[in-house]
């Protein structure tokens, strides 16, 4: 898969005042003060992509993008462009023209825009991929908004007893980074996860400053066709404690769980 770059070309822009007559034929950006600078406007891409979804029967894109904006004209000539279709994937930029990146153009904050991107024929099972960096997709969507891809792709890791499909669990579980896991049971419907996140300085691997006590949780998961779902959290020891909560969960996968050390 090739890949391509954002767009980053600049746009030259040249101030030119004519004299003679005392008339001016230019315009400026400091007309009240008589200043002869203008703010350089250049092609730039979204800060960011907020969502994609289709119109027109699936004959169009419509991409929601985060722009520049402040007291005055901050971008102009919004366009939304089909490039290419390669490999089962659709390939779109959105651009605009902008003078944020002058540092006196008091473009200082955001707004949202829309950006509509013409497919001539419907995006079907196609992926669409943003500006070479944002990657959606409609399998597992909610019509008319597409799926954003993750770390893991847009195909998530079916729910097996692996490693990898223990740390797609972990990512999708609302924990802090750095979170270590042990395996306490795992079946073709059900995982059981003891989570231990490091507290103290921030860090990456284990190391100075580093302990990987700190809090711990025990998560338990469902297998579902996107991959592992988190479902409840239970520290007793045995099945007393979660089938309160979760009833449903085998005894064999509960029966000698210890008491979670919470550290």
């Amino acid at each position: 898969m090739w890949q391509r770059g954002i767009w980053a070309v600049v746009l030259g822009a040249a101030l030119v005042v004519l004299a003679g007559c005392g008339s001016k034929t230019a315009e400026t950006d400091e007309e009240a003060t008589g200043a002869t600078t203008a703010s350089a406007w250049t092609l730039a891409a979204p800060i960011r992509i907020d969502g994609v979804r289709t119109a027109d029967g699936g004959r169009s894109l419509v991409v929601d993008a985060e722009v520049p904006d402040g007291a005055r004209d901050c971008v102009r000539s919004l366009r939304g462009e089909l490039d290419t279709v390669e490999h089962g994937t659709v390939y779109a930029k959105v651009t605009y023209e902008t003078r944020s990146l002058d540092q006196d153009s008091g473009c200082t904050g955001t707004r949202r825009v829309k950006a509509t991107v013409k497919l001539g024929e419907p995006l079907g099972s196609r992926r669409v991929m943003v500006n070479s960096m944002d990657v959606y997709t409609p399998v597992g969507a909610t019509p008319p908004a597409l799926r954003q891809c993750g770390e893991n792709g847009c195909d998530p890791t079916p729910p097996r007893c692996t490693s990898s499909s223990y740390g797609q669990a972990v990512n999708d579980t609302d924990i802090p980074k750095h979170t270590s896991w042990e395996e306490r049971g795992c079946d073709d419907t059900w995982l059981v996860l003891d989570l231990s996140t490091r507290m103290g300085p921030a860090c990456g691997d284990a190391g100075d400053g580093c302990s990987s006590s700190g809090v711990s949780q025990r998560w338990f998961y469902r297998a579902e066709s996107s991959g592992w779902r988190p479902v409840a959290t239970n520290g007793d020891a045995g099945c007393a404690g979660i089938h309160k909560v979760l009833p449903e969960l085998p005894e064999h996968l509960c029966a000698s769980l210890p008491r979670l050390d919470r550290g």
